[in-house]
């Protein structure tokens, strides 16, 4: 790790010079299971590990955060990681004309280069469960956001920005070009239901409006 400091007064936060490690690391502190364990949350190069102020302090979390991050350099095992395939009918996209236009692709080009990726899970924020996935082909990559943000983008709805692409998992305001919609059920807040998890990968399958409309609010399935 390049660089480990408190978070709060509850919670460790590691910075790692790739995704790869901090993923690594991520996986390795669950494994370790510690007493004082609460939470793992990746986001990126960074992990934040949360304890039980109760049962101990800083310094001796940070050490023993030292002694796993040097064993999960050498751990051969890679982390367990999950392939999940969400449909998206691109047919239900609001922006997919500036996609192009900003890329220089046609449209038919912008869905077979955004369908044809296979993206990780890098962080879960901005609404419960939004998946931020990286990263873009090359060809799609560097789209800005919009000028102006919508007031309100629909759950399902696929957008696209800079390096990356995600799902808005309920309806919110947002500034992401929408270049289609899935739809499928991928939060529910009071059940509990949260089937993406960081280092998991996902990957677009088109349909088109009669699978969105037959498939519509069933949950993505947990492989």
């Amino acid at each position: 790790m390049t660089n480990l400091l408190p978070l709060g007064d509850q919670a460790a936060l590691a910075y790692f010079p790739d995704e790869a490690a901090a993923f690594r690391f991520a996986a390795a502190v669950r494994r370790a299971n510690d007493a004082w364990l609460v939470d793992v949350v990746q986001a990126y190069t960074s992990v934040a590990v949360f304890y039980d102020l109760g049962r101990t302090a800083f310094a001796t979390v940070a050490e023993r955060l030292r002694a796993v991050d040097a064993s999960a350099a050498f751990d051969q095992v890679a982390p367990e990681t999950r392939l999940h395939r969400i449909p998206c009918c691109y047919e239900m996209q609001l922006d997919l004309a500036l996609v192009a236009e900003q890329t220089g692709l046609t449209g038919d080009e912008v869905i077979r280069q955004h369908a044809g990726t296979e993206y990780t899970v890098y962080a879960i924020g901005f609404c419960p469960g939004f998946p931020y996935l990286g990263y873009l082909p090359e060809m799609l990559a560097g789209v800005p956001r919009l000028s102006a943000p919508r007031l309100r983008v629909e759950a399902g709805s696929v957008g696209l920005t800079g390096r990356q692409t995600g799902i808005y998992t309920e309806a919110r305001p947002g500034g992401w070009h929408i270049i289609g919609r899935t739809p499928l059920e991928l939060v529910n807040v009071a059940d509990g239901y949260f089937p993406l998890r960081t280092g998991d990968r996902v990957q677009f399958e088109r349909i088109d409006e009669s699978d969105y409309r037959r498939l519509q609010r069933e949950r993505l399935k947990i492989v």
